[in-house]
């Protein structure tokens, strides 16, 4: 098994509950006062969603290449 699924479903799993706190919460100004009004929780949501999805993407397209190069 290639570890990079388990790694790209982990991110990918918490990057999409990160950023939908980070929408659901998008109208508290307090919450994101520390942060110079900036919603960290949806754009550290949205990379996480960004990089699982990259790990994810390389195993397919290694099986991919594994498979024309057996053909």
């Amino acid at each position: 098994m290639d570890i990079r699924i388990p790694i790209g479903l982990l991110f990918v799993i918490l990057g999409f509950i990160l950023a939908a706190f980070g929408i659901w919460s998008a109208a508290d100004a307090v919450l994101y006062a520390r942060a110079l009004g900036r919603n960290v929780n949806l754009w550290t949501g949205l990379l996480m969603l960004a990089f699982g999805g990259i790990m994810l993407l390389f195993p397919l397209l290694a099986a991919r290449k594994k498979r024309s190069q057996n053909l």
